[in-house]
C-alpha cells in the first residue's frame, strides 16, 4: 500500500506507517489468493485490536494516463457496511420518490430553500405551479417552517393556483441531517388533493344539510336553511322561490306547471351585502319568459348555464332583478317532491372564479331533492296548523263581551310560539237572570284532536249551563262525560284522556259569585281597592277521573272587581307553579291599577308573562270585570197560595211596568205573570215568589213555587179545558225555561224583548 487516508486510521485502528508497503491483502480476513485483486463487494477487513470489521469495498483501477494504456495500481474504498447499507436504502427511496406519478412532487431543497432536485420539470402543467407557480411562496413558507423548527410537517393543505386553476395540495416536509447531524435542507414532497377534497367537501355539504334542513317544520325556516347552506358550500349568492300555495299550506300545481300559479322569493344568502337591484327575499316573482333552460328545469333536472344564458332566459327587461353584478356561473335546480312542483333554487358564482361543474350540478340537484321532502313535511304541517287553528279559533267564543253583569275579554295563546295549538278554552255564558258564567279549561295533549275535544266539551258545558246547573253539578256532568270520551277514544289516535275546568256564576243581582274547580288553579281576585288575592277554592279532581265530588265555594264581590281564570300553561314558570302565581298576580295589579280596558289587559299580561319563555303549553286567559243591578231594575213579591194573589200579582206587575215607563208591553207582561202565578197557586202551593228584572233589551219575568215538578209544554185539543197556559207563554216570549234551587224550590222564567229608548234611570256600573 502506497497510500492511507485518516478515514482508514479511524476504521481500522492502524497508522500510516503501520500498513504503508505493505500488501492490502494483510488486512484481509480472507485474503485472496496470492496475486489476485479483491472484489467488490462485503468482505472482512482486520481491526488493530484483532476483531474483524465488516466493510464494502470498491476497487478501483489507477491509471497513468488516462487512456488505459499503463495501469499503476489500484484506489480500494472501504466504508463500514452499516453506512453503506444506508446509502444503497437512500439511493433507492430518492430513486421511488423521483418516480412517483404526475399527481404526486418531490424537491430537494438546500437550506436556502433552493430546489437541489425534483421530479417535477418547470413546464409541469399541473404539480409544477407548486415551485414555480404565482402561489409558490406559500408552499415556500411550509418549507422555510420545517427549516426554522426541525420539526417535520405532514399532510399540510394548501389552496394554489396551477395551471390557470385553483388546486388544492397536501403537502409534507421532512428535515435533513448531513452525517454529523448537522442541517443540510429539507425534502418536501406533495401531491394533487383537489378532487379529493372537493367529494370530502360535497359529502360534509350533504351530511350538513340533511342534518340542517330536516331540524325544522317552517316553511320559509327550512328555505333559508337551504339557502345558507349553499353559501358559500356551492356558491356565492344562492336564493329559494317557491310557490305561493306552498306558503300557506296547500298543494302547490303539478310538476312542470309553474306557469298557473306564481312563485315568491322565499329566502336569500349572500357571501356579502344583498345586491342592489336584486329581487329581495319576500317579493313575489314577476313571470319568466318560456327558454329552453327553463323547460329542462320544470321537467324536473338542474341546468348549469353562464351569465349570458342566464340573461337570455330571464329576458333583457328583468336582468337586475334576477342575475347579479359579477355573476358568471349559474346553476338552477327544481324543487319536487311526490310529484307536485314546490319551487326552484338558483346558485350563483360571483367572487369563486370557477365555474359550476357537472358534479357540483349532480350535488345542486341531491341538495335539492333531500331539501324537498322537508319542504313539503313543513308544508303540509303548516296547512296541518292551519286548520287546526282554524278549528279553534272557530270553537272559542268571542274575545269580548260587556253585559250588565260583567265585562269579559278573553285571550289565548299556542304553545312554541304559535306553532302548536292545543285544547286550552276560554267562555263567558250568558244566563237567564242576567247572570253570567265564566269557564277556562284545559284539555290534555295538543294538536287537532286536542282541540275537538275542547269543542265537544265546551259545547257540553253550554248545554249543561242553559239548565241553570250549580257549578259542581255542571261538573260532576261533564266528568261522566270526559270520562265516557276516554273510554272511546282510539289510543293510536292520540285523542284526549282528561281535562281541568273551572266554572264560575255571577250573579249581579246579589252580587255572589258560585265557583267550582277540576283540578284547575285557583282564580285571582283584583278588589277595586287594587288588592289581589287567589281565592281558597277546593281543587276537585279532574274530569275524568270519576267517582270524586266536586265542590261550589260562593264569594261575594263588589262591582268593578277583576276576576282572572287562567289554564296552567301562563304560570308554570320553569316547574315552579308558586313561583308563576306570583307573577300573575304582580302583573295584575299592575296593569288594573289604572282601570285599563279588559281587551288591553289581557294581551298586556300574556306579553309580561310568556316573553322571553319558551312555553310547551298553551295559555289561556279570561278576565272578568263584574257589574251590579241597580235595585231601580229589579223588583219582587211574595204572594200566598191563594186565588186572590193571581190579581195581586198582575196589578204590581202593571204599576211596576208603568214605573219603568214600559206601559206598551203591560197586555203580555200581565199575561205571562197570570199564567205563571195560577200555576204555582194551583200545582205547587206556596209561598209564590214574582220578580221582575229590567234590562236594556228585555223584560225578564220569574215565579218561583216550592214545587219540583217540571213544566211542560203541550198542545192542547179543541175539546181540552186547560193545557194551554204554556203554550201562550211561549207565544208572548222570545225564551222561558225553569231552574232549581238546592231548597228544592223551582223558577220558571221568560224573556220579552223591550223596544230600545232612553232608561229612566242610569244602570250602575263600575
Amino acid at each position: 500500500m502506497s497510500g492511507w487516508s485518516q478515514e482508514a486510521s479511524e476504521l481500522l485502528g492502524y497508522g500510516g506507517p503501520d500498513v504503508i508497503g505493505k500488501p492490502f491483502t494483510d488486512l484481509v480476513a480472507e485474503p485472496p489468493p496470492r496475486g489476485a485483486v479483491p472484489e467488490d463487494g462485503f468482505t472482512q477487513l482486520r481491526h488493530s485490536d484483532g476483531t474483524g470489521r465488516e466493510v464494502a469495498l470498491r476497487v478501483t483501477p489507477l491509471d497513468s494516463d488516462g487512456y488505459g494504456s499503463g495501469q499503476t495500481g489500484w484506489m480500494v474504498l472501504a466504508t463500514p457496511a452499516e453506512t453503506a447499507a444506508q446509502c444503497e436504502q437512500g439511493v433507492a427511496i430518492r430513486r421511488a420518490l423521483a418516480a412517483q406519478p404526475e399527481q404526486r412532487g418531490m424537491a430537494v431543497h438546500d437550506t436556502d430553500l433552493n430546489v437541489l432536485s425534483t421530479n417535477v420539470p418547470p413546464g409541469a402543467p399541473e404539480l409544477g405551479g407548486v415551485l414555480y407557480g404565482p402561489d409558490a411562496e406559500a408552499f415556500r413558507a411550509v418549507l422555510r417552517e420545517a427549516t426554522t423548527t426541525g420539526r417535520p410537517v405532514f399532510d399540510r393543505e394548501a389552496a394554489l393556483r396551477t395551471d390557470g386553476r385553483r388546486r388544492t395540495v397536501s403537502q409534507s416536509v421532512l428535515p435533513l441531517s448531513d452525517v454529523h447531524g448537522d442541517r443540510s435542507g429539507v425534502l418536501s414532497f406533495w401531491r394533487d388533493t383537489t378532487d379529493q377534497t372537493r367529494m370530502r367537501k360535497h359529502l360534509e355539504l350533504l351530511r350538513e344539510s340533511a342534518v340542517r334542513i330536516s331540524a325544522s317544520l317552517d316553511v320559509r325556516r327550512v328555505a333559508q336553511d337551504l339557502a345558507d347552506i349553499l353559501v358559500p358550500g356551492l356558491g356565492d349568492l344562492a336564493t329559494v322561490e317557491l310557490a305561493e300555495s306552498v306558503l300557506i299550506g296547500d298543494d302547490p300545481p303539478d310538476a312542470g306547471r309553474w306557469d298557473r300559479q306564481r312563485l315568491v322569493r322565499v329566502a336569500g344568502a349572500t357571501t356579502g351585502p344583498w345586491p342592489e337591484g336584486l329581487l329581495a327575499p319576500g317579493t313575489p316573482c314577476p313571470p319568466l319568459p318560456d327558454s329552453e333552460d327553463l323547460r329542462t328545469v320544470r321537467s324536473g333536472e338542474a341546468v348549469v348555464t353562464d351569465r349570458r344564458g342566464a340573461v337570455a332566459a330571464v329576458g333583457e327587461g328583468q336582468q337586475r332583478l334576477f342575475v347579479p353584478p359579477g355573476g358568471h356561473s349559474l346553476a338552477v335546480a327544481p324543487i319536487r317532491a311526490r310529484g307536485l312542483a314546490l319551487g326552484l333554487v338558483s346558485v350563483w358564482r360571483t367572487d369563486q372564479t370557477d365555474a359550476i361543474t357537472e358534479d357540483e350540478r349532480v350535488l345542486l340537484t341531491e341538495i335539492c331533492s333531500r331539501a324537498s321532502i322537508s319542504l313539503d313535511n313543513a308544508r303540509r304541517y303548516t296547512r296541518e296548523h292551519r286548520s287546526a287553528g282554524a278549528l279553534q279559533q272557530r270553537l272559542l267564543p268571542r274575545p269580548a263581551t260587556s253585559t250588565m253583569a260583567a265585562e269579559t275579554a278573553g285571550s289565548y295563546r299556542p304553545a312554541g310560539g304559535g306553532n302548536r295549538v292545543g285544547g286550552d278554552w276560554f267562555d263567558a255564558i250568558p244566563l237567564p237572570g242576567l247572570r253570567t258564567a265564566l269557564v277556562v279549561g284545559d284539555v290534555t295533549g295538543h294538536g287537532l284532536y286536542a282541540a275537538a275535544a275542547m269543542g265537544r266539551l265546551r259545547t257540553a258545558i253550554q248545554t249543561l249551563a242553559a239548565l241553570e246547573l250549580d257549578p259542581d253539578d255542571l261538573l260532576h256532568h261533564v266528568d261522566d262525560l270526559v270520562h265516557d270520551l276516554a273510554a272511546e277514544a282510539d289510543p293510536e289516535q292520540g285523542d284526549t284522556g282528561g281535562a281541568t275546568c273551572l266554572v264560575a256564576v255571577w250573579d249581579p243581582i246579589n252580587q255572589q259569585c258560585t265557583m267550582a274547580s277540576a283540578g284547575h288553579p285557583p282564580p285571582v281576585l283584583v278588589t277595586p281597592d287594587g288588592d289581589v288575592r287567589l281565592l281558597d277554592l277546593p281543587p276537585g279532581p279532574p274530569l275524568g277521573v270519576g267517582g270524586m265530588p266536586f265542590e261550589s265555594h260562593v264569594v261575594r264581590l263588589e262591582p268593578g272587581s277583576v276576576l282572572a281564570l287562567y289554564t296552567d300553561g301562563l304560570v308554570c314558570d320553569d316547574g315552579d307553579l308558586e313561583r308563576g302565581m306570583r307573577r300573575l298576580c304582580d302583573a295584575l295589579q299592575e296593569r288594573c291599577r289604572n282601570v285599563e280596558p279588559l281587551q288591553e289587559v289581557g294581551p298586556a299580561l300574556l306579553r309580561d308573562l310568556l316573553e322571553g319563555h319558551q312555553r310547551n303549553d298553551d295559555v289561556a286567559l279570561l278576565l272578568a270585570r263584574t257589574r251590579a243591578i241597580s235595585p231601580w231594575h229589579t223588583m219582587s213579591w211574595t204572594l200566598p197560595a191563594e186565588a186572590e194573589s193571581v190579581g195581586q200579582a198582575r196589578s204590581a206587575a202593571v204599576r211596576q211596568l208603568a214605573a219603568w215607563g214600559l206601559g206598551e208591553i203591560a197586555f203580555s207582561v200581565e199575561l205571562v205573570v197570570s199564567e205563571l202565578v195560577t200555576n204555582a197557586v194551583r200545582y205547587a202551593g206556596g209561598p209564590v215568589g214574582l220578580r221582575l228584572i229590567r234590562s236594556p233589551d228585555a223584560l225578564i219575568v220569574e215565579v218561583t213555587d216550592p214545587s219540583s215538578t217540571a213544566p211542560r209544554l203541550r198542545r192542547a185539543r179543541e175539546t181540552d179545558e186547560g193545557g194551554r197556559g204554556l203554550w201562550l207563554v211561549a207565544q208572548m216570549t222570545t225564551r222561558w225555561g225553569s231552574r232549581y234551587s238546592r231548597e228544592g224550590n223551582k223558577t220558571i222564567w221568560t224573556e220579552q224583548p223591550l223596544t230600545p229608548e232612553p232608561l229612566v234611570a242610569p244602570l250602575e256600573t263600575a
